[in-house]
C-alpha cells in the first residue's frame, strides 16, 4: 500500500488471533471457521507468511493472510490443532485471505495478495497452490490461479472445505489479469 493509505500490512503476532478471528467469522458463510489453536499453529509454523492490515487512523485489524510453504498434493487439514510444516516444500500454500467487509473495495485483498506473491517469488518455490471457497476462484483466476488437477486424495479433503470449492495452482511468472 502507499504511504498515503489509511491502512498498514505487517506481520501477524499471535496478540492479532482475536482480530483475526472476528474478521473469519464474518467472512465464511460456507464453511466452519477455524479455532484460536488451529489459525496460532499456522502462525507458529510459518511467521514470515502471514500478515494482517490494520487501519492507520481507526482501531483494530480489518484484512489477514495466511501462508505456509507446504507440499500441493497433501494441503494443510482445517482446524488441525498442530502445524508441522513438510521438511521439502514444492509451493507456497495461501491458506487464508479475508477482508473484514466495512473494508471490502479499499484494495486490501490487492495488497495483501501481492505481498504473497512477492514471498513466493523470494522463497524460491516455483508454484502457489490454494483452495478457492465459497465461489472464489474467479477472483483468484485475476492472480493467475488456474484449476490443476485432483487425485482421490485431494479431492475427498475438499469435500471438507463446503459447497463450491476449487482446488487452484500458480506457476511462478504466470502474467496477472487485474
Amino acid at each position: 500500500m502507499s504511504s498515503s493509505s489509511p491502512y498498514l500490512i505487517r506481520p501477524m503476532q499471535p496478540a492479532d488471533l482475536a482480530e483475526v478471528l472476528r474478521i473469519q467469522a464474518a467472512c465464511f458463510t460456507e464453511l466452519v471457521p477455524e479455532s484460536e489453536a488451529s489459525l496460532a499453529a499456522k502462525l507458529q509454523a510459518a511467521p514470515e507468511h502471514c500478515w494482517v492490515a490494520e487501519g492507520t487512523s481507526t482501531a483494530g485489524l480489518v484484512a489477514y493472510l495466511f501462508a505456509l510453504p507446504w507440499r500441493a498434493e497433501s494441503p494443510p487439514p482445517l482446524d488441525a490443532l498442530e502445524c508441522v510444516l513438510p521438511e521439502q516444500p514444492d509451493c507456497l500454500y495461501l491458506h487464508d485471505l479475508s477482508v473484514d467487509p466495512r473494508a471490502r473495495g479499499t484494495g486490501l485483498a490487492q495488497a495483501l495478495v501481492q505481498r504473497f506473491l512477492a514471498r513466493l517469488e523470494a522463497s524460491g518455490l516455483d508454484r502457489a497452490c490454494l483452495i478457492a471457497v465459497q465461489n472464489s476462484a474467479a477472483f483468484w483466476g485475476r492472480w493467475g490461479f488456474l484449476p490443476s488437477p485432483l487425485g482421490p486424495d485431494l479431492a475427498a479433503k475438499l469435500r471438507g472445505y463446503g459447497p463450491n470449492v476449487d482446488y487452484l495452482e500458480r506457476r511462478m511468472g504466470v502474467a496477472l489479469s487485474i
